[in-house]
């Protein structure tokens, strides 16, 4: 039976249990509906009219068909969908969820299975995914098209995928290939197991796409078919990646691969702390990181010490440094010369910068780029600006806290340890107009 309540906590409780994104939970003030389904044309029906601030809670059971949402969420108030591991989307072609155009939204707990394809985002702004499984399909099993930005993949796992074949089963897929027009930019990939049997790369990041960060993931490359050149876990064409504390094992030549299809694009990667085990590959190159692409100029690349490697030929392809002192020690270069420069910071500890990397009508995206100045390593930061007019829609690589508009941002787990000279950096989206000239930072260390 399909029960509709309308509960003002119920929604954030949920939310945060299942790992939202603080920035996507929704407002404590808003009344949100709770629609109970049990049926697969309950489902249909509570995606069609999903309202913001919605959660859509699935019984365990089997729900067959292609579940399409169209409808948006909105900044605090997303439309929830949820489940348990036992609420069983079932497709026998095409895909089993596809949010189109529907931004806003926080999908956790169910499973997704057969069909085409899994979940497929397309022009869904803000779509954060989590403790999903999503397995035996044809093609891939997580797509974020058509310029779908600012979300997350996490503590999910994808397993058989590929099933036809072709090469065409990635775990997660970001953008399209083809050109530069898809940009599905700043998407967090963390904490996920991938494999076995996938048929094609753990992770495909396209060109024309910026920002993405695959953090902390497990990737098994048995399903690898070297199909249409899958021949490694994740595969970087698009610009600024950040690549950080993954484990990968069973690949059939390297483990991570970056490639120029496109002027300009597959550049800017970071590699950190990454443990590649490259034991029976049997292809041509078998580097833990191939960067196929690199000029220290015009298409950097980082590659820390922390990186280890097992079997193969070593943990990057000749002429490429590996040590991180050459290219920007974060996606973003404290070197451009559009930053406004560095904002006070105490003599001894570090400073910050901030810059806009893209604006749009009605939002922005920046980074503000922490750099420790002082003769000492540091083990954490915060660094602290004022937003100004607009409102903060989502954040990355640190925690935040706000105080009217005044935000404050401490370092996240993975990049608060700074050498001397080393950089790190914190990005976000706001929702209105960016501030134009320099923005005043104020950076602290510990």
């Amino acid at each position: 039976m399909r029960t509709r309540t309308v509960t003002a906590a119920s929604l954030t409780a949920l939310t945060l249990a299942a790992g939202v994104p603080l920035a996507s939970a929704t407002s404590p003030s808003a009344a949100a509906a709770v629609v109970e389904v049990t049926t697969a044309d309950e489902l249909e029906d509570a995606l069609a009219s999903a309202a913001p601030g919605d959660t859509i809670r699935l019984a365990p059971g089997t729900y067959r068909g292609n579940f399409d949402a169209t409808a948006d969420g909105a900044p605090g108030a997303p439309v929830t969908l949820t489940g348990p591991a036992t609420a069983v989307l079932t497709a026998g072609g095409g895909y089993g969820l596809h949010l189109d155009g529907s931004s806003y939204w926080n999908v956790s707990g169910i499973t997704v299975t057969g069909g085409q394809k899994g979940i497929v985002l397309d022009d869904a702004d803000h779509v954060h995914i989590s403790d999903v499984t999503v397995h035996d399909l044809d093609m891939e099993a997580v797509h974020f098209r058509e310029s779908s930005s600012d979300g997350s993949l996490t503590g999910s796992h994808i397993h058989d995928t590929g099933k036809n074949g072709r090469g065409m089963g990635e775990g997660v897929y970001v953008g399209s290939a083809g050109g530069t027009g898809d940009r599905s930019d700043n998407i967090l990939i963390q904490d996920n197991v991938l494999g076995p049997g996938i048929g094609g790369e753990n992770i495909d990041i396209k060109e024309g796409t910026t920002g993405a960060r695959v953090i902390g993931n497990t990737f098994d490359g048995s399903g690898l078919t070297g199909a249409n050149y899958d021949d490694s876990w994740v595969d970087i064409k698009g610009n600024d990646v950040l690549v950080e504390g993954n484990t990968g094992t069973r690949t059939t030549n390297d483990g991570f691969q970056t490639h120029e299809v496109q002027d300009g694009w597959g550049c800017g990667a970071v590699f950190r702390d990454n443990h590649s085990d490259l034991t029976g590959a049997s292809g041509p190159d078998r580097y833990a990181i191939n960067v196929t692409n690199y000029d220290a100029e015009d298409c950097p690349v980082t590659i820390g010490s922390g990186n280890t490697v097992t079997g193969g030929n070593g943990l990057a392809n000749p002429g490429v440094p590996v040590d991180g002192s050459t290219g920007p020690t974060d996606p973003t270069d404290p070197t451009d010369p559009t930053d406004p420069g560095p904002g006070p910071g105490p003599d001894g500890g570090c400073t910050a910068s901030h810059r806009v990397t893209s604006s749009w009508s009605g939002g922005f995206n920046a980074a503000v780029t922490v750099t420790n100045t002082g003769d000492a390593p540091l083990d954490g930061w915060t660094v602290a600006w004022d937003l100004g007019t607009s409102r903060l829609a989502s954040l990355w690589n640190g925690q935040y806290t706000l105080d009217g508009s005044r935000i404050t941002v401490t370092n996240a787990s993975w990049n608060g340890a700074l050498a001397p000279g080393a950089s790190a950096s914190v990005g976000y989206s706001g929702d209105g107009p960016a501030q134009a000239g320099p923005v005043a930072t104020v950076c602290a260390a510990g």
